[in-house]
């Protein structure tokens, strides 16, 4: 199913589906394609980053870490997820940086959940609220960089063209924040999927889209160097079927509106 022009429907035809898609991941990840020893939980919190959906890691007895986050040596094989040295994502545009190069142009945050159980992976779908004005982007984007200074990773979807606050994307506004190398959008895809692997070296990997295209698989990394694969398109399917008849036939064929 090609990605809808939602920007053309009011915001809160977005909102529902949004629930949607949020449940329909999180039963896909909790379905098998999360390793034993993790699980997923929908969660919302009021203001900027949400997140959506959180990856944690059980609360069972580990060998510490040598990075200090508890859950074993990155070069630990993570059972059932993917080596990105074996099979590196299939996106369109990776990118690095030093963590320390950007960490010191803020207080550092600790982000930790109410369980005992430790966060490892936050996946967030944005919403037109998060771009809907300069302090709810500024928002967004200062809670993503402090998340991924905790050693957080984060799989972001934005399937909102740029506007004025952010013109090169989502992604474009987070890694200008990082490092003063600048990121562009293909003007034929302006929508952006990025998966972040956080660590002393960050990594971003960046897919972009269009309406009307189907939306790819993306990397939700669970260590640095080891991920699982989101299916995004099939999630995306899932959740539209249970969009109200009346807004799918507004929304119609995402090639068709273009004319309309």
């Amino acid at each position: 199913m090609p990605i809808h022009d939602w920007p053309r429907v009011i915001p809160g035809i977005f909102h529902d589906f949004h629930h949607e898609w949020i449940s329909t991941i999180k039963r896909a990840l909790n379905s098998g394609l999360l390793p034993p020893d993790y699980y997923a939980l929908a969660e919302q919190i009021a203001g900027g980053l949400g997140p959506d959906v959180l990856a944690l890691e059980s609360n069972r007895p580990r060998t510490p870490a040598a990075n200090g986050n508890g859950s074993g040596s990155d070069a630990e094989p993570v059972s059932g997820g993917v080596a990105l040295a074996t099979a590196p994502p299939r996106v369109r545009f990776t990118s690095t940086v030093e963590t320390e190069k950007y960490a010191r142009k803020r207080k550092r945050i600790a982000v930790r959940h109410a369980s005992d159980d430790r966060v490892v992976a936050m996946i967030e779908l944005v919403s037109p609220g998060n771009k809907g004005s300069r302090y709810a982007l500024r928002s967004f984007v200062e809670k993503a960089l402090q998340l991924l200074d905790a050693g957080v990773h984060l799989l972001i979807v934005d399937l909102f063209p740029p506007g004025p606050r952010d013109p090169q994307g989502i992604h474009g506004a987070i890694w200008s924040e990082m490092i003063e190398e600048e990121f562009r959008l293909p003007a034929d895809q302006p929508l952006t999927l990025a998966s972040y692997a956080a660590a002393d070296v960050t990594q971003a990997f960046v897919e972009t889209a269009a309406v009307g295209g189907a939306l790819p698989e993306m990397p939700l990394f669970l260590r640095p160097r080891f991920y699982v694969p989101v299916p995004l398109e099939a999630t995306y399917q899932a959740a539209f079927e249970a969009v109200p008849k009346r807004w799918q036939e507004e929304l119609g064929s995402p090639t068709d509106q273009g004319s309309r």
